[in-house]
């Protein structure tokens, strides 16, 4: 499992919410999941993934 998929269930975010609030399609966010594709580094900084997740970025 994916860490995005980990911490969104842990802390009960559904995808829609989390596409809406990133301003991504819910398909785009359901890849995440799947782990078919990821989120550029630009993209966790710049639609504060980490803020809405309540969670650190380590790089």
């Amino acid at each position: 499992m994916n860490r995005i998929k980990e911490v969104r269930k842990e802390k009960g975010i559904s995808q829609t919410w989390l596409a809406k609030k990133l301003d991504k399609s819910y398909n785009t966010i359901n890849e995440y999941a799947r782990n078919v594709s990821q989120p550029s580094i630009e993209d966790l900084y710049r639609n504060e993934v980490h803020e809405h997740l309540n969670k650190k970025i380590d790089l």
